[in-house]
């Protein structure tokens, strides 16, 4: 049974908090908002959950989902040494609208698709998420829609394109931006900017000036 919650309300919101853990446990998929547009979430180390969230959405392996984070320090455990350029980047953006793609560590029990040893990370600035975040560890999300349809601003939206394949939903009202995050690839030798989001490329080579647009 699919459960919806006003995490307006404080009890709805632990309540919702709860549920939303258990199910993420249990390798089922939630809606969450985040500061750009709502996102469907899966444990990102239980491959059957991420492929559950990829067939949600009618996406292929080729699309891999990226990971959200509680704190920039969560990146010590997924992935290699980062850059340079990634610290700024982060000092600089996050929490925000900024998702980083960098080398995974190896070693990482996971399977978020045809990742090519690269993986797409963000910290969101949404306190909901966040709190969710803090009881799951990372989580794989991806924007809550369906493929070729718009990233849902709302929950309403989310949950008419994705409706049962989701168990818990988390209303926490229209999010501030219907824009996705920009990313940015810090795999290879210089950044490079794969989407143009809700961060300018002005801003974003204030931190980083060598930054090229693919």
């Amino acid at each position: 049974m699919t459960l919806r919650f006003d995490c307006s309300d404080p009890s709805a919101r632990a309540e919702g908090l709860r549920e939303a853990t258990a199910a993420v446990r249990k390798g089922r998929l939630v809606v969450v908002p985040t500061d750009t547009v709502y996102g469907v979430a899966a444990d990102a180390f239980d491959p059957a959950a991420v492929a559950g969230l990829l067939a949600a959405k009618g996406r292929g392996r080729q699309k891999p989902s990226p990971v959200l984070v509680d704190s920039a320090e969560a990146l010590d455990g997924l992935t290699e040494e980062l850059p340079d350029a990634a610290r700024a980047l982060i000092d600089a953006f996050w929490p925000g609208g900024l998702t980083l793609v960098v080398r995974h560590r190896a070693s990482l029990a996971w399977d978020l698709g045809e990742t090519g040893g690269t993986v797409a990370i963000r910290m969101p600035d949404h306190p909901l998420t966040l709190d969710l975040l803090a009881a799951t560890g990372p989580l794989a999300v991806s924007s809550a829609n369906l493929t070729d349809h718009p990233s849902p601003q709302d929950c309403d939206a989310a949950q008419g394109m994705l409706g049962d394949s989701v168990d818990v939903y988390l209303d926490g009202g229209r999010t501030a931006g219907g824009v996705s995050s920009s990313i940015v690839d810090l795999s290879g030798p210089v950044p490079v900017l794969v989407r143009d989001g809700v961060l300018s490329v002005e801003r974003l080579r204030a931190v980083v000036p060598d930054l090229v647009m693919r």
